[in-house]
Order: structure tokens, then sequence, then C-alpha cells
């Protein structure tokens, strides 16, 4: 009736759905990780949950699990997360919040295979469940190399420790998640058995592969820049983009590492996984929106229509570093690196050529390469852009003209660049190229959130948005499975100095179409 006031409750818009101005803080939950005493936990994962308990993204039912063949004791364990905090984490400590986390620090000893152990486990959980009101909602972070995978699933399967139980009337369900470190698998075929593996104890819809790339606050801006602004659209195609580079470049060498790295290499170890998806991101269509569905759908597009350009010879190139100077260090090439076999075959050096065959980029190379021991430390996508089909000034005006290009730089220094010619002030008509450039540190006073806590956030909070699924990750296989067929059956990698970017077959590589590597 008109003129009465309604009688339903008032509407906060500040809570609202669809509102997502307040951060979403996960539930009630335990994180176990397996694998925890090696450098990835201690430098990385502990520090990223304690970050998260820092902003408030986590519950106060929250609970941290060790699961390692080391005999210490809860508090010995929350010793070791205190000092890998205080040397890793990125917001300041406060004890306050440590003493709310370390409350919810378990520790659980025993091998993979101990079946006493993985049920010490299950009753862990279990108590915690009860002392912390953790709801029987568990992540399993397998943080562990991928030939241990088929035990620690075996033991989760066989203690009902995957499954989650029914809930009490009137409760939400719990949910157990699993996450996976890469590599997954070393070619096609061990990726789908090992797919195959985890959805026999986990189901796809729970199991969440980390690409701890997919988290960098740049790469989700890839998706801003172009979906958000109406001035890329139309140029972010074959009609205006000559080519497109992406690079990760390292300045590392490989001491300490033999082991993980010797026969896998850097197609394998960079390409398949953190280079492809970043060209999937900056080559797909529009998502109809961002739910992680839709935009699974938009990069399994892309990643169907890659083909590699051919001849393999000239469209691909692979080196290992030499010795030489990184910076004023003298250091030693490959295979005088402790732990290596001095007639291997493993590349430190990486570059492919890929077309995507879609009316949007017929005609337009990708090139990736990622290496060891170059020049700096740099990940960037480079969009270079065609000439200008009419220059009306002298040839002299513009010999210091290079092509326009947009530099998405994703680390270290985050941001993007865009690269145009502007005349010189003077009397003449000369031309150079110029930069714009946006910074993240100069531009917004909050710093970006390390990559892995926006990932176990998303994970415990069931967001799969960030992370490959079974078919992306089977079809990248698909793609790269022929380049390293053909690299064992030809020769061996091409020698490079340290401190250089790579073998002279990388530079002959793109000088066979008239186009030469970008200096990042």
């Amino acid at each position: 009736m008109a003129g009465e006031q309604s009688t339903a409750d008032p509407v906060n818009p500040l809570r609202e759905e669809r509102d997502q101005r307040l951060p979403r803080i996960a539930g009630p939950c335990s994180v176990v990780i397996f694998g925890v005493t090696g450098d990835l936990s201690r430098k990385k994962l502990m520090p990223a949950i304690y970050d998260l308990v820092n902003r408030g993204l986590l519950p106060p039912a929250f609970a941290l699990v060790g699961f390692a063949r080391r005999e210490y004791s809860d508090e010995d364990f929350a010793q070791i997360v205190l000092e890998s905090v205080k040397a890793h984490a990125r917001t300041e400590f406060r004890q306050e919040v440590w003493d709310q986390l370390s409350e919810g620090i378990r520790f659980v000893q025993g091998t993979f295979e101990d079946d006493a152990a993985f049920s010490q486990l299950a009753t862990t959980l279990k108590q915690l469940d009860h002392d912390r009101g953790t709801g029987g909602n568990h992540a399993f972070y397998l943080s562990i190399p991928p030939n241990a995978f088929p035990v620690v699933l075996q033991q989760l399967s066989r203690t009902g420790l995957a499954a989650a139980v029914e809930p009490e009337p009137g409760q939400a369900k719990p949910w157990r998640r699993v996450v996976i470190e890469k590599p997954f698998g070393h070619d096609l075929k061990s990726a789908q058995e090992l797919n195959a593996l985890v959805n026999r104890t986990f189901p796809e819809e729970t199991v969440f592969r980390i690409d701890h790339y997919l988290g960098k606050e740049t790469v989700q801006n890839l998706l801003a820049l172009r979906f958000a602004n109406e001035l890329f659209q139309p140029i972010w195609n074959s009609n205006y983009v000559d080519h497109v580079q992406i690079t990760m470049a390292e300045d590392i060498g490989l001491g300490g590492r033999a082991g993980y790295y010797d026969g896998i290499g850097a197609a394998r170890d960079v390409i398949q996984n953190h280079l492809l998806q970043l060209l999937a991101l900056t080559t797909m269509e529009d998502p109809v929106s961002f739910q992680p569905k839709q935009l699974q759908i938009e990069k399994i597009k892309v990643f169907s229509a890659l083909k590699l350009v051919e001849p393999l010879d000239e469209t691909t190139a692979r080196g290992q570093y030499t010795e030489g100077w990184q910076g004023s260090e003298h250091v030693v090439g490959l295979l005088d690196e402790e732990g290596f076999d001095p007639q291997s075959r493993t590349e430190t050096y990486a570059a492919i050529t890929l077309n995507v065959d879609t009316r949007r980029w017929a005609g337009v190379p990708f090139y990736l390469r990622t290496g060891k021991r170059l020049g700096r430390r740099v990940t960037e996508i480079a969009i270079m852009f065609k000439r200008a089909p009419h220059l009306p000034f002298d040839q002299v005006m513009t010999e210091e003209l290079g092509q326009n290009a947009l530099v998405i730089r994703v680390q270290p220094d985050e941001g993007i660049t865009l690269r145009f010619g502007s005349k010189v002030p003077g009397s003449s008509m000369e031309v150079r190229d110029v930069n714009m450039d946006f910074s993240y540190g100069a531009s917004f006073t909050e710093s970006s959130p390390e990559a892995y806590e926006r990932l176990i956030l998303d994970v415990l909070l069931g967001e799969p948005s960030l992370f490959p699924v079974n078919e992306e990750v089977e079809l990248s296989w698909r793609i790269l499975d022929p380049v390293l067929e053909h690299w064992a059956a030809e020769g061996k990698p091409d020698p490079y100095e340290s401190g250089t970017w790579g073998p002279k077959s990388a530079d002959e590589m793109l000088a066979r179409t008239g186009r030469e590597w970008r200096r990042p």
C-alpha cells in the first residue's frame, strides 16, 4: 500500500554479494603441507599463510599442519614456522597475530609409506575440528616430488581424508581439496597418467594446480588492461600487431639444483606452464564473465588453436650456459656445476615459435624464450606493433625510430611501458623512441601481495580461476612434445656465455624473418 514502510530488513550495500569492495575471507579450515621442511614451504608457503592472517583474510578458526619425517614436536615446528615468517614474510611481524596463528600449528612425524603416521594425521585433523573449529574443511598441499604423489594420494584415500564427511543436519558440507605444485608430468603421456591418478582420489573441481606466475598481480592486471579499456581493443589483432615476445630470463645458474633440473630443462620447467599460460591470457577472447569456468573456456580455445611453426630447426633454439661474467662475478658453466653430468644435453635456454590459428591472430608469430644465466632477471610480455605504412620523413629523420611496443613487465619492476615515436626538440624533424611508463610501486600506496598469498587464499575460498585444469595441462604438453622429441633426436644445445642473452641460434631464429629480440 502506498505510504507504508517495508517490513523487510534494511540492506547494507557493503554486504551485497555483488559488491567486491570488501575482501573475501576464508572460512574455518586447515592447511596440511607435505614436504614442509623444503625451501618452497619455508620461503613461500609459511610466510604467505602468516601474511594472510596478518591481513585479516584467514579466520581465527584456522590451523596449519606440517607432515615430514623429522622428529619435531608441535613446539619445534612452530619455531621453524616463526623463523620462516621473520625471515621471509612480506608484512610486518606482529606478536598478537603470531599468537593467534601459533595456537593452531601442529606437526605429524612420519614417512609417506607410514600407515600409522597418516592415521595420526587423521586423528590430528579431527581434533583440530573440535579444538579450533576448522569444520572438517582441509586442504592438502603436496609440496613434494611427483614420484611421491601416488603413495600420498593412496594414504589420503585409505584414511578417508580425501573425502569430506557428511555434515550434521543444517550444516554446510565440509570440503577437501588438494594442491599440486608443478611439474605436471614431463610429457603428454605422463601428464595424462598423473591427472588420472589424482582424479581417482580427488574430483577435478577439488584439484588446484599451482602456477605461481598466475598469482602475480601484473599477470592479473593483463586482464584489466585488455578488457577494462577500450583503448587497446581495436589494435589487439593481426591488423596492427607484428609479433609478440614473451620472455622469462633469470640471472642465476643451477648450482645445487642438478638433481631436480638435469633431464628436465628450460622448456619443460618454464615454457610448458608459465609462458604458455601468459600467451593464453594475452590472446584469449573476452570471457562472458570472470567466473572460473568462463576463463578456462577461453584459455582452452587458445591452447586448441596453437600451432608450432616449422621447420623446428629454424623456428626453435636451445642452449647451455658456459662460464662467463654475471655482473662483477665470474661464474662457471653448467657442465662444471656440481652434480651435473659433463655429457648432459639438458638445455638451460629454450626458445620456440608459435602461431595462434584464429581470425584475430592469424599470421602473427609468438616467440617464447626462457633461460638461466642471462643478462638480467626479468619476465615480460612485449606486444610489437607493425611499422607505419608510410613515413613522410627523410631516412635520417627516423633512423633512431623503432617499432611501437606495449610491454607488460611481470617482474621484477612490475608495470607497463608504451613505446612510441616523438619529435626531438629542435629545428629539424627528428623522430626518436620515447617511453610512457606505469609502475605499480609509484602509482599505488598498497604493495602487491605475493603470488602465493593470492593462490593459497583462492584455494581456501574454492576459487579455481587462476589454476590450470586437466585439459589445459594436456594441451600444453601436446604443443611442446614435438619440440622435445625433435631436440632429443638432433644434436645438443648450443653454448652461450653466462651474462649474455642466449645462443647465436636464437638470434638467427628471429633474423630469418627480419626481426630481432627485444633487449629488456
